[in-house]
């Protein structure tokens, strides 16, 4: 038979679960912070990439991911620090980690500063400077451009600051060979081109909170019948920039093929968007492109191993 516990041991035994959940909520909460969704349409990018730039070892994609993780973390984080004051008015951001009162906007700063140097580090010492100073620039790129300089001032941020979302193809192909090719550049601008119609399909989403927060969204400062024009038209321009690899010899058939039929379904969702102008469409459109994204990418691997 088992002894009975006594009160005190009872106590500890339940003071110990709750230290241990609290633990598991601040783990989550700063894991949150480094913005994971996002991320991981990020790594897949990298990883592709690194695949198509040759047969990387697991280890060094394994390191180069770290490095990634840490440094796009590290930009998610400032991000939060930096936008909770407006983060705490949307209904979307208001129970996020700082706006919610459960970090602190200091300990998030430090934690993204922290990370940011962590990639550094890391991708410096086991994987090669290229690697690091890319990824470097990418989290400057987001964090100065993007969300302290661009992202309350101008309906052009995602435009321009999208660039520091597209570096991760770079930063695979130089973990892999050392250098930047022509081909690693196509790989950046169709990331760079895709980043546009993706969020503005968002953005009309959330429309009513980006203005009531007086943050100049194209949706916001130019309507939304122009900014369903816009992703009508860069939807067109990603299709053609994604053809570019197969003219300039880096893919074959099998790229030719997928990137085809992608960038029809892409064209035909922003299509549909434009002319029935409704919240589905926009939506299905947003989650198309992030499959679309991800499938592209994929099919670029595909085309290189077979």
């Amino acid at each position: 038979m088992s002894t009975p516990r006594t009160p005190a041991a009872a106590l500890d035994a339940s003071l110990g679960a709750l230290e241990a959940s609290r633990t598991v909520a601040l783990v989550r909460d700063y894991v949150e912070l480094t913005k994971p969704k996002v991320q991981s349409l990020l790594l897949l990018t990298t990883i592709a990439t690194m695949y198509v730039a040759g047969d990387p070892s697991p280890g060094l994609v394994a390191l180069t991911c770290l490095g990634g993780y840490l440094s796009a973390g590290g930009a998610g984080a400032v991000n939060h620090w930096f936008d909770r004051d407006i983060d705490v008015q949307m209904k979307r951001t208001a129970s996020r980690p700082i706006p919610a009162g459960r970090v602190s906007p200091r300990a998030a700063l430090l934690f993204g500063c922290t990370l940011a140097a962590l990639s550094l580090a890391v991708l410096s010492l086991a994987v090669n400077p290229l690697a690091a100073g890319l990824s470097f620039t990418g989290f400057l790129g987001y964090v100065f451009i993007y969300t302290v300089w661009l992202k309350r001032r101008t309906p052009h941020n995602i435009v321009i600051g999208g660039a520091a979302g597209a570096v991760p193809p770079l930063v695979g192909w130089a973990a892999v060979t050392g250098s930047v090719s022509g081909t690693a550049v196509i790989l950046f601008f169709i990331v760079f081109f895709w980043t546009p119609p993706h969020f503005w399909a968002l953005s009309l989403l959330m429309k009513e909170e980006y203005g009531r927060v007086g943050v100049p969204m194209l949706p916001v400062v130019r309507g939304e019948a122009e900014t369903r024009r816009q992703i009508l038209l860069y939807s067109v321009l990603l299709y053609a920039v994604t053809q570019l690899p197969f003219c300039a010899g880096g893919f074959g058939a099998i790229y030719l093929v997928g990137s085809v039929l992608l960038g029809a379904g892409f064209i035909a969702g922003a299509m549909r968007l434009y002319r029935r102008a409704d919240r589905s469409s926009a939506l299905r459109l947003y989650l198309f492109s992030l499959a679309y994204l991800a499938l592209l990418f994929c099919t670029m691997v595909a085309d290189a191993h077979l």
